[in-house]
Order: C-alpha cells, then structure tokens, then sequence
C-alpha cells in the first residue's frame, strides 16, 4: 500500500466514523450560550451553564460560543447582543431565544414550559 493510498483509506474511516457517531449518537435538547469571557453578565452565568452541564449530562447539550473569540461560529446563530441563549429541542429546531442574563431557575422554567423537565437526580 502506498502512503497516499494509506492515508485515503485513513481519511475515509475517519470520515465513516464520524458519520456513524454522529447518525447513531442520541439527538439531545442543546442550550446554546452565545456571549463573552470579559462579559460581566456572561461571567455570572458561566457557573449556571457549568452546573446544568453536569447537572443534566445526556439529558441536555449546554454549549458556550464566546462571541469575541469565535466570531464567525456566533455569526451563525444571528445574535445582535450578548449574552445571548438559544434553546433547541432534541431535533435541532431553535425553539426559544433570550437576551441577557438568565438565571438557572428561569432557565430550567424555560424549559418545563417548552416541555421538557430537566429534574436532578431524575
């Protein structure tokens, strides 16, 4: 086998791979936070966003896009102020958007009213 050979074939089954994870991986309702390191209300809710993380690990995606570091990933999700949440149901259609602060409590009362309840321990 050549190497450009061996590395078609290498680059192939990475590809298959990421494909098959990705297709087979469980959809999960995703919280994206779209804001800054620097921001002072999205430092208050970087240990809000950590907790629910470990919170509800497989039951919720929660993902940070730090809007000044990643531009052009926070450009995707058309956001004119920081911070900024956007929550997704488990098919990835953005089903609720806030601005500002947003504290667990809200966020979590957020969700049961889209239907989803996100319990501790559940």
């Amino acid at each position: 086998m050549t190497k450009g050979s061996y590395l078609k074939s290498l680059f192939l089954g990475i590809c298959f791979s990421l494909i098959a994870s990705t297709c087979l991986a469980e959809q999960l309702p995703r919280l994206v936070d779209v804001g800054a390191d620097k921001c002072i209300p999205c430092i208050k809710m970087a240990p809000i966003l950590d907790q629910l993380r470990e919170d509800f690990s497989g039951k919720l995606e929660v993902k940070f896009v730090d809007a000044w570091k990643f531009r052009y990933e926070a450009a995707s999700y058309n956001v004119q102020m920081i911070p900024t949440q956007i929550f997704f149901d488990a098919d990835g259609k953005e089903i609720f958007r806030h601005t500002g602060f947003f504290g667990r409590e809200e966020i979590l009362g957020k969700w049961r009213e889209l239907g989803y309840d996100f319990t501790v321990g559940k």
